[in-house]
């Protein structure tokens, strides 16, 4: 069967880490072993807490051999009149390493030439492994790599041992000083220290049997069965939770769950409260009734059996009264002040150093919530709303809670302003300014949330690009690249009409910026939305040539973008659509050569000038005419119908004459034609 098998044991690796890494073991190993030439028909990766590993079934047992043909010398140099090998036949036999028996003639353009037939041998697929393991092991990547000992090797964590097997042979290979062997190790408290594995195709079995489901999709279906047998006992259902149950799928190598309880008097609290310690503290999984009510229970998961499962459990009961306990004084106290009395307290922390306080920006918010909020249409009471929501928005910050659990900062100003009689639009949006907090979650619900939530999003990006803070590479710190898309988000799902140069540059207006740092700023800031508008797009199906067309033209109206970019991929797909694009690009070429867009009609010298002169006043008018009604098929029609006029143009006149009034007014028309393409998009983008 010759399965091959290579386990990398590590101290604990993060679970965040292991989908990317386990996603790398086996694209890599795929990408290795065709880089060595050594078929295989199947290639998993597999990973728990403690171990990396790769099984590749079915592999061949040699690699595949390479043929190769060498030019050498024409044969009228290889051959002497007597047929015998030259010497430059000679010399070109020994640099090949080949012998008369492969060579072989053959001709290029009509002239012989002798060719050495060279085969590559395949290494024994033992041989090969040899080099495709450490290879492998050497090219993972990682968030954050360690150095341990004295050892010249970086890795996720520390390596303390390596087995690689094909079928029951031992692929021998040293990794910084790790040698590789056929011993693996079990559960780290139920299992052996030290397994021998006897065969590769054995080693799942095995390592089951010391307590350990290698298979992390296995141990997904064990959770989710135990988890829910558990939650069916209670009458209540688990909250589901994907990103949840894949942590714990690579925090745990045996997986067993237990249910617990805790003390219903918690269930007064916020629902937020008492959920956030079960989750993002201790890993539980929360149940819930049939009207979505929590229900006084949890279920976690033990990386073990279920021997002395009740003593885990009380264990787990004890650590989670705990935490509530400190939950429910945290809001006890709380709500002894209003948030609007702690809002002064914002002035004693700092946002950034170079951006103020915590109370500047929230005043920036107020000035920029209003701007956005007019140009979304709200009227005087929901203006109110908003700046009394902007005003509030932080004040959370500076709570007992939040301080204690900084994931419920937004969702305990909602809570907070409830309680304190602040009105309903005013709470919700303080928790929506979060919103979206990553690129898949929920938008906000309201018009009010959505204001303010682009407000703050808008403010941070200008804050920190104004001082150079901008994400390099991946490094993105201050997660920029996530408020970005969160306000491209907004608009594109949304279709928010809305002028971003307009927003960015009332936004850096709030900052004390001289006049070169605020252009600068404002020109990354645009760059920076484009690029995330520019990703959308293309995800969205359109063709990479299609959005730039759209960009370039125009970028400022992100739904206009959007609306054009389609328009542009209907007109490309159209059969006359190179009729259109000649009318479009022999103007353009020579557009470029001119800024000017005046022109003079007494320095027409040709009929054909003052056609198309007339042909482009008739368009344009007729093109605004077309796109005011939102009729495309029409504005198509006007824009390829100056193809007639544009080829007798060219047929006609030389544009770059000598005469530089002449040349000049040409070159105006010229430029006039192409931008009013450019009306819906940079057509000199589109590949045809």
């Amino acid at each position: 069967m010759n399965t091959f098998l290579l386990e990398i044991g590590c101290e604990e690796i993060p679970a965040h880490f292991m989908p990317d890494i386990l996603d790398q073991m086996e694209q890599k190993g795929k990408a290795i072993f065709e880089q060595y030439r050594l078929p295989y028909k199947d290639m998993r990766a597999y990973g728990t807490p403690r171990r990396i590993v790769l099984i590749a079934k079915d592999v061949a047992r040699h690699q595949q051999d390479v043929e190769q043909l060498v030019k050498g010398p024409a044969k009228k140099a290889a051959y002497g009149d007597d047929g015998q090998p030259t010497k430059a036949l000679l010399g070109f036999m020994r640099s090949q390493n080949v012998s008369v028996e492969d060579l072989i003639i053959d001709e290029i353009n009509g002239i012989p030439y002798v060719y050495a037939h060279k085969v590559q041998r395949g290494m024994q697929a033992s041989e090969a492994l040899k080099g495709i393991a450490p290879q492998l092991i050497s090219t993972l990547s990682f968030p954050k790599s360690m150095r341990w000992g004295d050892m010249d090797i970086r890795f996720v964590r520390p390596i303390r041992w390596i087995a690689s097997l094909l079928d029951d042979e031992v692929i021998s290979f040293d990794m910084g000083g790790i040698p590789s062997g056929r011993y693996s190790r079990g559960h780290r408290f139920l299992g052996q220290p030290e397994v021998a594995i006897d065969r590769a195709d054995n080693y799942i079995a095995i390592m089951e049997q010391q307590f350990v489901i290698v298979d992390q999709h296995r141990r997904k279906d064990m959770i989710s069965r135990q988890i829910k047998e558990l939650a069916d006992k209670t009458g209540g259902t688990a909250l589901q939770d994907p990103d949840l149950l894949e942590e714990v799928v690579y925090l745990v190598e045996y997986p067993t769950a237990f249910l617990g309880n805790f003390d219903k008097k918690y269930l007064d609290l916020p629902k937020e409260v008492v959920i956030t310690p079960m989750k993002d503290h201790q890993r539980y999984f929360p149940v819930k009734d049939d009207t979505g009510a929590l229900m006084p229970y949890f279920i976690g998961v033990r990386n073990g059996t279920t021997d002395y499962i009740d003593v885990v459990r009380e264990g787990n009961e004890k650590v989670l009264r705990a935490r509530l306990d400190d939950a429910k004084f945290f809001f006890e106290e709380d709500i002894k002040r209003p948030l609007e009395q702690r809002v002064e307290e914002l002035k004693g922390i700092v946002f950034h150093d170079g951006l103020g306080t915590l109370y500047d920006k929230t005043m920036r918010l107020r000035n920029l919530c209003r701007y956005i909020g007019q140009r979304l249409g709200l009227n005087e009471d929901m203006l109110s709303c908003l700046d009394r929501a902007a005003y509030l928005s932080r004040a959370d910050l500076v709570t007992d809670m939040v301080n204690e659990f900084d994931e419920l900062q937004g969702i305990m100003g909602r809570e907070y302003s409830i309680l304190q009689g602040e009105p309903k639009p005013v709470a919700q949006a303080i928790y929506e300014m979060y919103l979206p907090r990553t690129a898949v979650d929920d938008l906000p619900d309201t018009v009010i949330g959505t204001a303010i939530s682009l407000a703050d999003k808008l403010d941070t990006l200008c804050g920190y690009f104004s001082i150079g803070l901008q994400p390099t590479g991946s490094q993105d710190p201050y997660g920029l690249r996530r408020q970005a898309l969160g306000i491209c988000r907004m608009i594109y799902e949304k279709e928010i009409s809305i002028s971003l140069r307009d927003a960015v540059m009332h936004s850096l207006e709030l900052y004390d910026l001289d006049d070169e740092n605020r252009r600068k700023t404002f020109n990354e800031v645009l760059d920076f939305i484009k690029q995330r508008v520019r990703s959308m797009l293309i995800d969205d199906g359109l063709s990479y040539d299609v959005v730039d067309a759209a960009i370039a033209a125009d970028f400022d109206d992100i739904c206009e973008v959007r609306r054009r970019a389609k328009i542009i991929a209907q007109w490309k797909a159209r059969s006359d659509f190179e009729d259109f694009m000649t009318a479009f690009n022999r103007p353009n070429n020579l557009a470029a050569k001119t800024d000017s867009l005046f022109v003079d009609e007494s320095l027409f010298s040709d009929s054909s000038e003052s056609k198309l002169w007339q042909a482009y006043k008739d368009a344009k008018e007729l093109l605004n005419e077309a796109l005011a009604a939102w009729d495309y098929d029409r504005a198509y029609e006007i824009l390829k119908g100056l193809k007639p006029a544009v080829d007798e143009f060219f047929d006609a006149v030389l544009v770059m004459v000598e005469d530089p009034a002449i040349r000049a007014n040409r070159l105006a028309i010229l430029k006039n034609i192409a931008e009013l393409f450019k009306a819906i998009g940079d057509f000199s983008y589109i590949v045809i």
